[in-house]
């Protein structure tokens, strides 16, 4: 088994580095006319970035100093989002490259040849005896000084050196490498913008059958995958409980991967989470992450900052039941979703919204008769084409979907998991609001 694990990892290290040498070739290899300094910038780059990455993703799940991670992070994970682009640029430029060259050929074809007209033919002249030549002088030649430089002929005027040009498949190449990698930096870039400017607000109205009239337009605001850690901090987690706030919800739902790290170095930039205000309270179920960073001394860290950790427990609210379980990553420790601990010996008359942080609990949560249940995971999969990836996984990558009598909201999540970075996924709070049949 463990030799089977070896090479699937070797057949998986010699694919990622086929891929990076396919885009070295065609971006610096390929528009560089020969060995000189700029292929040697472009070999460092594409050298440097993937040893940063590996360090950085190292760094983060050993616990390596946490001014370490900070400094390996940004480069790294910037550099794991700008290599899926550079890569997607380069495989769309395969299309492009042989139109432009071919556009490049008909232009520099000659034109057609245009037929001269014939010549005009004049009359012959009349010829006249040449008058007979008198002898000329014999020049003789001056004497040159003792010493002095004989004089030398005028050498005929040379003709202009060609300027040289790159060559048309040269030229090919740099056009369509610096367009896949300029759009590569714009694409890394504002994604990066949208998630450092902080979640925005979405809002869903979700009809559930059990729910009473006075319970009608109650408001959750779901907040998942903040994933605090070396680039996202305590800035970061002022703007998110700001935006929160702002929606002045009856709850707040923190629905797991909270942190990514310890509470030694991430505590401070959780603190914000203090501040959070609602009617009813904020609760709090774990996800994935808080078991790769310490998931005990989590749950008592957000109890101490106000919030109501639901490890597999239920709690009843005005006109439903509110349940939480823990994330499947707990089984590893002994400390697994509980479905039969959060909702056994409930009054089933009475609707139940749950919280689970993956959307694959979905099932269980359809045999215990959940009416609703709210998740998160899946960042929407973050980095397009990311979502056709994530859709494999999960049962529901984003948004509202049914299963039976279940509903199944899952959330984009408020930050990000290793490159601060979003593209077709934007990061959202969502302000889930109950309504009943009855109203």
């Amino acid at each position: 088994m463990v030799i089977v694990f070896v090479l699937v990892g070797l057949l998986a290290l010699a694919a990622v580095a086929g891929l990076y040498w396919y885009v070295w070739r065609r971006l610096v290899r390929d528009t560089t006319s020969g060995p000189g300094l700029a292929r040697r910038a472009g070999t460092v780059v594409f050298v440097a970035g993937p040893v940063l990455m590996i360090a950085a993703v190292t760094a983060e799940r050993a616990g390596a100093p946490f001014r370490l991670q900070q400094a390996l992070a940004w480069p790294g994970f910037l550099w794991m989002a700008l290599s899926v682009y550079l890569l997607l640029g380069v495989v769309a430029g395969e299309v492009v490259r042989p139109l432009l060259r071919r556009v490049m050929e008909r232009r520099a074809a000659p034109s057609a040849a245009v037929p001269h007209p014939a010549p005009v033919r004049h009359p012959a002249p009349v010829r006249h005896p040449a008058p007979v030549p008198h002898p000329e002088p014999v020049p003789h030649p001056e004497p040159v000084p003792t010493g002095a430089a004989a004089p030398q002929e005028p050498s005929p005027a040379e003709p202009p050196r060609p300027v040289t040009t790159p060559s048309r498949r040269l030229f090919v190449s740099r056009a369509v490498g610096g367009a896949a990698a300029a759009v590569a930096l714009g694409t890394v870039g504002h994604g990066t913008y949208g998630v450092l400017r902080g979640p925005r607000v979405k809002r869903v109205t979700v009809p559930l059958a059990k729910l009473p009239r006075s319970a009608h337009g109650y408001r959750i605001a779901v907040v998942s995958d903040i994933h605090l850690g070396p680039t996202l901090g305590r800035d970061f987690c002022r703007r998110v409980v700001d935006t929160i706030n702002s929606t002045q919800p009856d709850l707040i739902a923190v629905v797991g991967d909270l942190v990514d790290g310890s509470v030694k170095d991430l505590g401070p930039a959780a603190a914000p989470l203090a501040r959070l205000r609602a009617r009813h309270g904020s609760y709090f179920v774990t996800g994935n992450h808080e078991y790769y960073s310490g998931a005990a001394q989590w749950v008592r860290e957000v109890r101490e900052l106000g919030l109501h950790p639901l490890e597999n427990a239920r709690t009843e609210m005005a006109g439903f039941d509110l349940a939480g379980v823990n994330d499947v990553a707990g089984e590893s420790e002994g400390h697994g979703p509980d479905f039969g601990r959060a909702l056994g010996d409930r009054d089933t008359a009475r609707a139940v919204v749950l919280l689970a942080h993956q959307p694959v609990q979905i099932h269980d949560a359809v045999k215990h008769g959940v009416d609703l249940q709210l998740s998160g995971h899946t960042h929407g999969g973050q980095l397009w084409p990311g979502n056709y990836i994530a859709e494999l996984a999960n049962p529901t990558v984003a948004g509202l979907e049914r299963y039976g009598d279940t509903q199944l909201y899952v959330s984009r999540g408020a930050g990000a998991w290793g490159p601060p970075t979003r593209v077709g996924a934007p990061s959202d709070i969502t302000v889930v609001e109950l309504a009943s049949p009855q109203a």
